[in-house]
C-alpha cells in the first residue's frame, strides 16, 4: 500500500492562504514514523565465511583462498527442561563459525533436523530418516562441488546422526571428485583431552556437559532455573551393565549403547521417555553446568579443528588434482 499524502492541519492551511508561502521556520515538522523502519527482532551480526550471510561475490572471493567447507549436521530434538530444541544444530553451527574465524573455510548449514526417533515422545522433536538426510546432504555437496569447493568437513553435532554422517563422507569420497572427512574424528588427535581417573558419573544427552557447552555458545537460550536431576529407569540388564560402562569397560560400552536410546518401536524400552522423566540422560543435576566448563570444551575442539585443517592445507595444497 502506498503512503497517504500528508495533509496540513486546517489552521496551517488557512495561514498559508492568507500570508502566502510559509517560511521554513513556519512549516510543520515531518511526521515521525510510529514504528521502526527495520525488523525489531533482528539481532544477528554478519559472520565471516558463513554461507547464509554471504553474497555470491563473497563466496567467489573465498574460493580464491579456500576450497574447504564445514557442513554441520545437527538435530531438532528435546533437550530436557532447560535446553533449546535446536541445541545440536545451534551448537555445531556456532562451533563451525568459530573455526571459520581462525582459518578460511566456508560454513554451510543445510538442515536443522536430524535422525531422532527415540525423542519423539517429547513435544517439538522432529526426526528425518537416515535415507532423507543422506540424500539431502549429498545433493548439497554436489551443488558446492559445482561451484568449485572440493574438501568437506562433516561436523556431526548429534550422536544419532553418526552412521549417516559416515555414510555421507563415504559417498563423497567414493562417488565424487570431492574429499571428505568427519571433523570430530579428524580433530580428536589434536585435542588436549585428558583421560578421566577412575569411574565417571554417566552424563550424556542434555546433561551437565552438553548444557555447559550451550551456556557458552547460546547462553540466552538455556533456562538453567528450570533444570533438575532426572529420574532414570533402565531395563534390569542395562542397569546391571551401567557400572561397567562408567568404569570404561570397552565391551560393556559397546553393548550398552547398541541397545540404549533407541526408538520405542524397537521394543527395547530404551526410548528417552521410557528411560528419563525430564528428557535428560544423566545421573547429574544439569544445574551444575557452567559456561566456563563449556568454554573449555569448545575452545579445545575449535583449536584442534583448526590444527587439523591447517595440516590438511599443507598436505594437499589448494588446486592440487
Amino acid at each position: 500500500m502506498l503512503p497517504r499524502p500528508l495533509r496540513l492541519p486546517a489552521l496551517a492551511a488557512a495561514a498559508i492562504l492568507l500570508c502566502g508561502s510559509a517560511s521554513a521556520e513556519q512549516r510543520p515538522a515531518p511526521a515521525t514514523p510510529a514504528t521502526p523502519a527495520t525488523n525489531p527482532l533482528w539481532r544477528e551480526a554478519k559472520i565471516k565465511n558463513y554461507l547464509p550471510d554471504m553474497t555470491w561475490p563473497e563466496v567467489q572471493d573465498l574460493l580464491k583462498r579456500s576450497d574447504m567447507v564445514i557442513i554441520p549436521v545437527g538435530a531438532l530434538e528435546q533437550h530436557s527442561l532447560q535446553g533449546p530444541i535446536g541445541t545440536d544444530f545451534l551448537n555445531s553451527t556456532e562451533e563451525a563459525k568459530l573455526i571459520a574465524q581462525r582459518t578460511d573455510v566456508l560454513v554451510a548449514p543445510i538442515l536443522l533436523p536430524g535422525n531422532s526417533p527415540y525423542h519423539m515422545a517429547f513435544p517439538g522433536t522432529i526426526t528425518l530418516s537416515a535415507e532423507t538426510l543422506e540424500r539431502v546432504y549429498f545433493e548439497a555437496v554436489q551443488s558446492l562441488l559445482q561451484h568449485g569447493f572440493r574438501r568437506f568437513l562433516i561436523l556431526n553435532g548429534h550422536g544419532g546422526n553418526t552412521a549417516t554422517s559416515r555414510f555421507i563422507v563415504d559417498r563423497i569420497n567414493q562417488e565424487t571428485a570431492g574429499v571428505a572427512v568427519e571433523l570430530g574424528e579428524a580433530a580428536a588427535p589434536y585435542g588436549t583431552r585428558r583421560a578421566p581417573a577412575g569411574p565417571q558419573p554417566f552424563d550424556r544427552h542434555a546433561g551437565v556437559g552438553e548444557t555447559s557447552v550451550s551456556l557458552y555458545l547460546t547462553p540466552n537460550l538455556v533456562n538453567l532455573s528450570a533444570a533438575r536431576k532426572a529420574t532414570i529407569t533402565y531395563p534390569a540388564h542395562l542397569q546391571a551393565m551401567l557400572p561397567h560402562v562408567e568404569a570404561g569397560d570397552p565391551a560393556a560400552n559397546l553393548v550398552f549403547f547398541a541397545e540404549a536410546l533407541k526408538a520405542k518401536s524397537t521394543g527395547k524400552h530404551t526410548s528417552t521417555r521410557e528411560m528419563t522423566d525430564t528428557g535428560s540422560w544423566s545421573e547429574l543435576d544439569p544445574k551444575l553446568a557452567t559456561a566456563e566448563a563449556g568454554r573449555a570444551e569448545v575452545e579445545n575442539f575449535v583449536s584442534a579443528s583448526v590444527k587439523f585443517i591447517e595440516a590438511w592445507k599443507q598436505l594437499r595444497p589448494m588446486g592440487v588434482n
